[in-house]
């Protein structure tokens, strides 16, 4: 079996993330161990796919900060190719993350060096097996042209692109989404961005309603597993029992297990099976990443202003 390369492009965040007792108390106070975390579902998925022993190239922005330099640092440690160019205006993006008892997951995201990305041109590696595109960089005015210019690229090489359709609420202000995508693309959402993209509450029925906008599309629905569709037919799979702790990256997770999985050649179904199994794994832990021993990646390539970074300095 190959071992597949992806490039992901889009958000490198970091979390602030709360793992809450109780509901808030507002105008009070509510005591939570908090934690900061990698995040942004771009570098999760890229981090996740290391997990599941494919190779990986992140390629997005970050401030000329502490929180940047070590954000990039954990994605040389989870065995990530760095290709992560430096914003001298804009701090590193920054997300606050609630995780309920139940451990569902609310953010507050302050976008930061990500808004830049439109600013310069995509620094891709020459050679890879895929594109993955997180749905942020095509929601956000500031990035979009920084992931539509890779979109073509990846086309002109041949890559597979694939596009997570990130989040259902920025959805409702897009109604042009899927209309900038093409119709070679695989699409990636869960049951509530496809309910926004679609209008259909059924998985099945979206799924196919989305693949014959972009071609392929796999509709994620958590605790009921998940649903593709390539326009002519199904494939749905359920999901894998799990101990719920933390929902925040299972949705990154399983597009890492799925892609690995479907890149490498194995039919449609057991990938399905591989992303709801990652994805099971990611809802046990806390917080958007893999835990993973410190290692060393195959390879690194920053811009020449974060490049010092890559030595993996520590937070000052």
């Amino acid at each position: 079996m190959t071992v597949p390369h992806v490039v992901c492009l889009g958000d490198l965040m970091v979390d602030v993330l709360a793992r809450l007792p109780g509901p808030l108390a507002p105008g009070s106070d509510t005591p939570a161990p908090v934690r900061l975390t990698g995040g942004g579902a771009a570098a999760n998925v890229a981090c996740w796919l290391v997990a599941a022993g494919a190779q990986a190239t992140f390629v997005g922005r970050a401030g000329d900060d502490a929180l940047g330099r070590q954000a990039v640092a954990d994605l040389i440690d989870a065995g990530v190719e760095a290709r992560v160019s430096v914003d001298p205006q804009r701090p590193t993006g920054t997300c606050i993350v609630l995780v309920a008892p139940d451990g569902e997951r609310t953010m507050v995201p302050d976008n930061g060096a990500n808004a830049g990305l439109g600013e310069i041109a995509p620094d891709l590696p020459e050679h890879a097996d895929a594109l993955y595109v997180s749905g942020y960089a095509l929601l956000g005015a500031g990035s979009r042209p920084f992931a539509l210019e890779a979109m073509r690229i990846a086309r002109e090489r041949g890559w597979p692109i694939v596009v997570d359709a990130a989040s259902a609420a920025p959805l409702q202000t897009d109604p042009d989404f899927l209309a900038r995508l093409g119709r070679d693309v695989l699409v990636l959402a869960n049951s509530d961005e496809a309910l926004v993209l679609t209008e259909l509450d059924d998985a099945a029925a979206a799924a196919q309603s989305l693949a014959l906008r972009t071609g392929t599309a796999v509709v994620k629905r958590g605790a009921a597993g998940a649903v593709w569709s390539d326009g002519s037919g199904v494939r749905s799979v359920p999901a894998v029992p799990a101990d719920v702790v933390d929902t925040t990256g299972a949705g990154d997770a399983f597009a890492a297990g799925f892609l690995a999985a479907w890149l490498a050649g194995v039919q449609v179904g057991e990938a399905l099976v591989a992303g709801t199994q990652l994805g099971a794994h990611a809802v046990g832990t806390v917080g958007a990443r893999p835990e993973h021993s410190p290692r060393k990646p195959r390879g690194t390539e920053c811009s020449n202003s974060i490049r010092s970074s890559c030595a993996r300095p520590g937070v000052t």
